[in-house]
């Protein structure tokens, strides 16, 4: 099987095309395959393959075997690994995904995907979208709401790109412990689906700095869904204008929650890191 090594800002990822594997159970190759010691390792399996609805389909894979509704380095990476292959021949285009029609737009230089800004489509806001099974009315948003974890209280904002996520503001990145406090949070009972989670504290009015703990994966460099997200949140308790960078541990990214249509737009970077042939007997 060919396969291709890429990352988002660190978020990586084992890239393969569905004609190259043998077997569609894709969980289980994923576990596999994204295992750091016995496998190539990696956050994440995306699987590229036809679609019907739109100019191509995205799959992708946790590395707990588990599928995520959309990821946004991971779209990165996919846009920049079709057009660079001659999959698609369009700077814009439609990809289907779990959270619908995503269509990244690119800047390319030379044949070259330099950055792929992605229209990453409305936020879900509804308690009931996200979802968010506490006491609320249906329709209602999750704003700075009370969440208990373990020891401690976290005032959560609930926000679905498509995948759910919970935004909690703090004074220090330094003292938010998301190795203890990210897993009891991700698998909440406030979350039935689970729930990504990012810590972010607010830099000034256009900057933001993010830590994430991913719903499957576990802590990563980078979470294109979650910095919208986190933007989205911002906003949402005031604390930013609409655009900002947010910086995490593998980079930046520009985002922008547009007021006219309401879309949240993801810019930033993907890198092919190596290519090789893996043996699956």
């Amino acid at each position: 099987m060919h396969f291709h090594k890429m990352h988002g800002l660190g978020n990586d990822f084992v890239l393969v095309e569905g004609s190259e594997v043998p077997e569609k159970n894709y969980a289980r190759l994923a576990r596999r395959l994204c295992d750091r010691n016995f496998g190539i390792g990696a956050d994440g399996l995306i699987i590229v393959l036809p679609s019907d609805r739109a100019d191509i389909r995205m799959r992708i894979f946790n590395a707990d075997g588990s599928e995520p509704e959309m990821c946004g380095n991971g779209i990165r990476c996919f846009a920049k690994y079709v057009y660079e292959n001659g999959l698609v021949e369009r700077e814009s285009f439609k990809v289907e995904t779990l959270a619908g029609i995503i269509i990244p737009r690119l800047e390319v230089k030379d044949g070259r995907v330099m950055s792929v800004r992605v229209d990453m489509g409305k936020p879900r806001l509804a308690r009931e979208e996200i979802p968010f099974k506490r006491s609320g009315a249906q329709g209602t948003k999750v704003v700075s709401e009370p969440l208990e974890a373990g020891d401690r209280t976290f005032y959560v904002t609930a926000v679905s790109m498509g995948n759910p996520h919970a935004v909690i503001f703090v004074q220090e990145l330094d003292d938010c412990e998301i190795d203890k406090y990210g897993p009891l949070i991700e698998k909440h009972p406030a979350f039935p689906f689970r729930t990504n989670v990012e810590f972010v504290q607010k830099c000034n009015e256009r900057e933001l700095k993010m830590l994430v703990w991913e719903r499957g994966a576990g802590r990563t460099l980078a979470c294109g869904t979650g910095a919208c997200a986190s933007v989205v949140a911002a906003v949402l308790n005031g604390l930013t204008g609409r655009k900002v960078k947010v910086h995490l541990s593998g980079g930046s990214l520009d985002i922008i929650w547009n007021k006219d249509d309401g879309h949240v737009y993801m810019t930033g970077p993907a890198e092919e890191v190596f290519t090789g042939r893996l043996s699956l007997i």
